[in-house]
């Protein structure tokens, strides 16, 4: 009896991801961007942490919408391709802010790792004001 592929069981998050000879969970690589991400200017977290909008959701009938990973990563073409989404601070251009977050990515995925990343997405989802 043939067996069913990852695409049709349907791949969750706690799948590997395997790449050069080793198996990464999600989650570990998660950490890794999560952790150098922070470090860079502007960035006020990894994800978003939108209280205003669970609180709306709580006393309306809506219900909430699923949050999307706030970090996540596949193989294409034998190197990994990340998408990083992001809460920053308002005042902070957002190309700039992309490109040091690229490049803070690159380096800890290499410096940890040690495998090539094709590329970083950059996905600005909140914006935090500065309070007057």
């Amino acid at each position: 009896m043939p067996s069913a592929s990852n695409a049709e069981m349907g791949e969750s998050m706690s799948a590997e991801i395997k790449i050069d000879g080793i198996a990464i969970a999600p989650e570990v690589l998660s950490i890794i961007v999560s952790r150098a991400v922070e470090g860079v200017e502007g960035v006020a977290s990894v994800g978003t942490n939108d209280l205003a909008s669970s609180l709306v959701s709580m006393f309306s009938a809506k219900s909430p919408q699923p949050a999307l990973p706030a970090v996540e990563a596949e193989v294409v073409d034998g190197a990994l391709r990340i998408t990083v989404r992001l809460t920053v601070f308002f005042g902070y251009p957002f190309k700039k802010l992309a490109e040091s977050v690229r490049a803070a990515v690159v380096k800890a995925i290499d410096g940890q790792v040690g495998v090539a990343v094709s590329a970083v997405d950059v996905c600005i989802d909140n914006l935090v004001f500065p309070k007057e």
